[in-house]
């Protein structure tokens, strides 16, 4: 037995006979099973990035508000009979992007707090409920659960003092376009791009992040990290042919959906194959239309 696995042994060990070390164990998979990750290490490297990036972005309180979201909703997942899933980490990922997310487009107040608590005990609800829906298709719940809570609390804002909307963009009508420079593969940054679309899984754009969630990736798998930055690297080449808008091609913005259905597709649900590469190359080209057009539908 090498050392990985010997370490991977205590630390199961440790799982089984203490129940504290066991909830920390499922709150870093939960962390990790964002980018589809069962793994603790990963998550525990998951989480430091996102502090790093928190941090440097001027923000902690994202960083702060993803670690409570994950327990929450890892707490909340003890309670579901499917004790399975939980040990996986199953049940706290939509929390973790729901801590992520309330910080980083609202002002951080005391009622802030209370709605990340809230909106993470709903996305175990709502998880258990999409996912009730789609076993007959046998498809997973993945983040819908996140995207529904985040936009019901972020809508909700609107109408409540206690609830600082001003980090909201303005709503505006869709419009074309009319110009735009070469994007991030032609302006001389496309290593900073690709870790930018890599960190924006998170709602960051940092190239430290970026290279810390691809090191967590590798940990659990090396399949994985190979396709997050193969993901976001198409993801980029393709928003630049088409003309994308310089800024939002730059930070990641284009990148981070690429990025998930590029592990999706290519590792997680699939095992890698000639066959599997080209479905994942054409679902990552078809996501970058999908990307822009959820603004205009919403």
């Amino acid at each position: 037995m090498n050392t990985s696995s010997a370490i991977a042994s205590k630390w199961t060990h440790f799982t089984e006979i203490n129940p504290a070390v066991r909830f920390i164990d499922v709150t870093l998979r939960g962390c990790a099973q964002v980018m589809f990750q069962n793994n603790p290490l990963t998550g525990l490297i998951f989480f430091i990035a996102i502090f790093i990036a928190a941090y440097g972005e001027g923000n902690p309180a994202a960083a702060y508000g993803c670690v409570l979201g994950t327990v929450v909703a890892t707490f909340t997942g003890m309670f579901v009979n499917d004790r399975t899933s939980w040990l996986a980490g199953l049940y706290g990922y939509n929390g973790c992007l729901v801590g992520v997310a309330l910080p980083t487009f609202l002002s951080v107040t005391p009622q802030l707090w209370g709605c990340i608590i809230t909106g993470s005990i709903v996305s175990v609800i709502a998880t258990v409920s999409i996912a009730d829906i789609l076993k007959t298709w046998k498809v997973a719940a993945l983040t819908a659960p996140f995207v529904l809570t985040t936009w019901v609390v972020l809508l909700a804002s609107y109408a409540f003092s206690g609830l600082d909307a001003s980090g909201l963009s303005v709503p505006e009508l869709p419009h074309p376009l009319v110009s735009a420079p070469a994007g991030g593969l032609f302006n001389g940054h496309i290593f900073a791009t690709v870790l930018h679309g890599v960190s924006e899984v998170y709602l960051f754009s940092s190239v430290a992040a970026g290279g810390l969630f691809v090191v967590g990736l590798a940990v659990a798998s090396r399949w994985a990290a190979i396709f997050a930055i193969g993901g976001s690297l198409l993801a980029v080449l393709t928003a630049s042919l088409l003309g994308a808008n310089t800024t939002s091609t730059d930070s990641g913005l284009y990148a981070f959906s690429a990025v998930l259905t590029a592990i999706a597709l290519g590792s997680s649900f699939n095992k890698p194959s000639w066959r599997v590469l080209g479905y994942t190359f054409i679902g990552v080209i078809f996501n970058e239309m999908v990307t822009p057009s959820f603004p205009v539908l919403c």
